[in-house]
């Protein structure tokens, strides 16, 4: 999924290499070690097929406004999967296991501003955009809930 050109064109811009997926998969492992969440495989229900992945992070990033202390909601899908309902139905369903886990606690997501199918299901999920920022040099719109 992550080497798909219409998976990263607004995460990062480009292919990942195995090596950065690798670093990635590390990453959401060490999540669930040392804070107890991170993320989840997004699979369709009648076929096992992979269709992506969301979970919450904490991924530390140099951005202003600071985001310490808010778990951060992120997905990504296969491209066979997009437009298809999966991200809406999955972002709901992970928004409520981190009701559960972070009560009365904000969470927020990032957002490149040309990701239109992102910011749709942000918003029904009840993510507001709160702020414009840079991230990475690139713009960046800053959701909360």
């Amino acid at each position: 999924m992550w080497s798909h050109p219409d998976v990263t064109r607004y995460i990062g811009g480009r292919p990942f290499t195995e090596e950065e997926v690798w670093g990635r998969v590390l990453r959401y492992i060490g999540h669930w070690t040392a804070l107890g969440f991170g993320y989840w495989a997004i699979r369709e229900r009648s076929t096992g097929r992979f269709v992506g992945e969301l979970g919450f992070a904490d991924f530390k990033r140099d951005i202003q406004p600071s985001l310490a202390g808010a778990p951060e909601i992120g997905w990504a899908l296969s491209p066979w999967a997009h437009g298809q309902g999966f991200a809406t139905e999955a972002v709901r369903a992970v928004v409520g296991w981190g009701d559960q886990h972070f009560p009365g606690q904000r969470t927020v997501c990032l957002i490149s501003p040309g990701n239109k199918a992102s910011i749709r299901v942000a918003e029904k999920c009840g993510y507001q955009e709160y702020e414009r920022t840079t991230y990475k040099g690139e713009l960046t719109l800053l959701f909360q809930r």
